[in-house]
C-alpha cells in the first residue's frame, strides 16, 4: 500500500498531545466520517448550488462530514461569515483553502493583489514573492482561511503553455526554487497557514490544458530529476505540508517505475500509484498530504468512469479529493470504494491521519475550544491596508519590463505625442468604449490625466483611410493586450476584432507604436512587427499608472525577461 505517515516527522512534527488527538479522533470516527474527511467541498456565493446539492451548510456537515472547504467569490465579510459558520457547525474543524497565488485577491473581492509568479520572476529578487506570500497569508488568514493553494512550482519551458504562463515563477529549476521558496517563507512568516504547492509532477512543458485533456510531461526520468525533482525536493525538505497532484502524466518515469505499463495504462498523477506512492512519497520522501486538482477537469474525468476514479484517487495515494460533482453520489462512490476494498482500511486510515495531522499542526480543535477559531470584523482591517497597497506599487515598479525598443521610440510624452490612438485588445471587448468603465476606462482616464488626447479605436472598420491623413491625426499608437486566459479562455492568442481591420498594427512605421501586455508574457507571437513592447503582468489601476509613468520616462523599467518572450520567432527581436 506504500508509505505510511509519521506524524512526528516533517511536515507535522506533532508533540505527543498532538499525535494523541489524531489517534483518539481517528478511533472515534465511523467509516462515513472517515470518508467525509477525504473531501474538499466547494461553496459558492450566489448562483446555482455546486456539487448537485440544495442542502444547508449545516446539513452538508452533518450528513457528509467533509474535511475541507473551498469557496468561490464573495466579499471579505461574506467569506468570513461563511467560514465562521462552517467551523462552528463542524465536529472536527475544517481545513479551509483559498487560491492566493498573487496576494489577498485570491481570498476575497477586496483582497490586495501583489504579483503573479511571472511578475515575481521579472522582479529578479526575493522581496516581491516574499511579500506576496505575506499578504496572501495575512488577508486570507483574516477570513479564517488556513490553507493556501500556492505557490505554483511549475517550470515554464514551453512558451505556448497557457495554464502557467503568468503563474509560473521561472523557466529554470533554480529560478523557481528561489522565487517560490521566498513566497512559501512569506506565507509561513506571520501566521498558521498550510502551504500547498502545485501541480505535481509538473506543468509548463507542453501547451495543452488539463481542464480539457490529459496533460503530459514528456521529460525523461533524469531530466525530471534535475528539474522538477529538484524543485519538489527543495520544498519537501523545507517542510511543505500539502502537494496538489495535477491531472498530468509523466509517462517515461511511470514506465521506469512500473516496467509493465503500456501506453494505454498511463494515467494522470492523481490516479497513478507509481507517481504518488513510489516517486513522491518514497523516492522523494514526502510525508505530507496529497490533494487532487479539481475533479471536474477532463484530464481526470476522461481517464475512466467517475464511479471508479473517485475511490481510485485515494487508493493511488491522494489523501483528499477536490470537489464533489453530485455530493450524494460522489460520497457514495467513495464509501463503496472502501466497502469493496478498492481503498484498504490501512490506506483510508493513513489518508485520514494526514488530514487530521494538519489540523493538529494548526491546533484547530484547541483554537475552537478556546474560542479562537472564529474571526471578527477587526481582523478584516488588514485587507487592503496602506502597507499592502505600498507593496503592490513597489512590486509593479520592480517588475514592469521593457522587452524591446528597437527604434528608440520611448519615451512617449504629451508634449511630443499628445494625440494618442489607443487599441484595446480583449475577448470581452467589442470595440465599444463606455467612459470610465473597467480596465479600458482606467487606462483612458490615466492617460488623459497626464495630458494625452486619447482616441479609442473601435476596430470595426476595414477601411484604414489615407496613411498620410493618419500621420497627420495621430502622434503615437498604444496597443494594449488584456487577453483573459486561465479558467476562462484557454487561449493567450490575440484576436484582432476584424481580420485586417484598423486595429491590426499596420501603422507601426507610420507613427511611433508601443504595445503593452497586461497579462500573458508571450503576446509578441501575434505582433512581431511591433518595435516597442512592454510586459506589465496585470491590469490593476496601480500597474496601469506605473506603465504610463514608464512610457513617459517618469521612472525607469526595472523588470527582466526570459527568452520565452520571443516565442522562437526571430522577427520578434527586430
Amino acid at each position: 500500500m506504500g508509505t505510511t505517515v509519521d506524524l512526528r516527522a516533517l511536515p507535522y512534527r506533532l508533540p505527543d498531545e498532538g499525535v494523541a488527538w489524531v489517534e483518539e479522533t481517528l478511533a472515534s470516527m465511523s467509516v462515513e466520517e472517515k470518508v467525509g474527511q477525504l473531501f474538499f467541498n466547494l461553496f459558492h456565493f450566489g448562483g446555482d448550488a455546486f456539487g448537485g446539492n440544495t442542502l444547508t451548510n449545516e446539513e452538508i456537515l452533518a450528513r457528509y462530514h467533509i474535511g475541507g472547504a473551498r469557496y468561490h467569490g464573495g466579499s471579505a465579510e461574506q467569506v468570513q461569515g461563511l467560514i465562521n459558520d462552517l467551523q462552528r457547525a463542524s465536529r472536527i474543524p475544517l481545513l479551509v483553502a483559498a487560491n492566493c497565488e498573487s496576494g489577498g485577491n485570491g481570498a476575497c473581492a477586496e483582497g490586495t493583489y501583489i504579483a503573479t509568479g511571472a511578475q515575481s520572476a521579472a522582479s529578479g529578487g526575493e522581496e516581491v514573492p516574499f511579500r506576496t506570500g505575506v499578504v496572501s497569508a495575512r488577508e486570507a488568514g483574516a477570513l479564517g482561511v488556513n490553507v493556501n493553494f500556492a505557490p505554483i512550482v511549475d517550470i515554464l519551458t514551453n512558451w505556448r503553455n497557457t495554464i502557467v504562463n503568468t503563474r509560473a515563477h521561472g523557466t529554470t529549476a533554480d529560478d523557481v526554487i528561489r522565487s517560490t521558496g521566498a513566497k512559501a517563507r512569506g506565507i509561513r512568516s506571520e501566521s498558521d497557514m498550510i502551504v500547498c504547492i502545485k501541480h505535481f509532477p509538473g506543468d509548463g512543458t507542453e501547451e495543452r490544458d488539463q481542464h480539457l485533456v490529459l496533460g503530459v510531461n514528456e521529460l525523461q526520468p533524469q531530466e525530471w530529476d534535475e528539474s522538477f525533482g529538484r524543485v519538489y525536493q527543495h520544498h519537501i525538505d523545507e517542510g511543505v505540508e500539502m502537494i496538489m497532484a495535477g491531472h498530468i502524466a509523466l509517462p517515461h518515469y511511470q514506465k521506469l517505475l512500473d516496467p509493465g505499463l503500456e501506453d494505454a495504462d498511463i494515467l494522470p498523477a492523481t490516479l497513478a500509484p507509481e507517481l504518488l506512492q513510489d516517486l513522491l512519497k518514497t523516492r522523494l520522501g514526502y510525508n505530507g498530504l496529497v490533494v487532487t486538482d479539481a475533479s471536474h477537469m477532463l484530464g481526470m474525468t476522461a481517464a475512466m468512469r467517475r464511479q471508479d476514479y473517485v475511490p481510485r484517487a485515494i487508493a493511488a495515494g491522494c489523501d483528499m479529493f477536490l470537489f464533489f460533482n453530485d455530493i450524494a453520489e460522489d460520497f457514495g462512490f467513495m464509501l463503496d470504494g472502501v466497502r469493496d476494498g478498492v481503498i484498504t482500511p490501512e490506506r483510508l486510515d493513513d489518508a485520514v491521519r494526514r488530514v487530521l495531522g494538519l489540523k493538529a499542526k494548526l491546533d484547530l480543535a484547541g483554537k475552537k475550544e478556546r474560542g479562537e477559531l472564529a474571526k471578527g470584523a477587526a481582523d478584516l482591517e488588514v485587507i487592503g491596508c496602506e502597507e499592502h497597497l505600498r507593496w503592490r506599487a513597489e512590486a509593479a515598479d520592480a517588475s514592469i519590463t521593457l522587452v524591446k525598443n528597437t527604434l528608440d521610440q520611448l519615451p512617449i510624452r504629451p508634449e511630443t505625442h499628445r494625440r494618442l490612438r489607443l487599441y484595446y485588445l480583449s475577448q470581452e471587448s467589442d470595440g465599444i468604449y463606455a467612459a470610465g468603465e473597467g480596465t479600458l476606462g482606467t487606462l483612458v482616464s490615466e492617460l488623459e490625466s497626464r495630458g494625452f488626447e486619447v482616441t479609442v479605436n473601435d476596430g470595426a472598420s476595414r477601411v484604414k483611410g489615407p496613411t498620410l491623413a493618419y500621420r497627420d491625426e495621430v502622434d503615437a499608437a498604444l496597443v494594449v493586450a488584456n487577453v483573459v486566459g486561465y479558467a476562462g479562455e484557454n487561449n493567450y492568442r490575440i484576436r484582432w476584432k476584424v481580420a485586417m481591420s484598423t486595429d491590426v498594427p499596420w501603422y507601426v512605421h507610420e507613427v511611433p507604436t508601443v504595445m503593452v501586455s497586461l497579462n500573458y508574457t508571450t503576446h509578441l507571437h501575434d505582433a512581431t512587427m511591433v518595435k516597442a513592447y512592454i510586459n506589465a503582468y496585470h491590469d490593476n489601476p496601480e500597474a496601469i499608472r506605473q506603465v504610463v509613468d514608464k512610457l513617459m520616462g517618469e521612472s525607469p523599467f526595472r523588470g527582466s525577461y526570459d527568452d520565452l518572450v520571443w516565442t522562437e520567432k526571430w522577427q520578434a527581436r527586430l
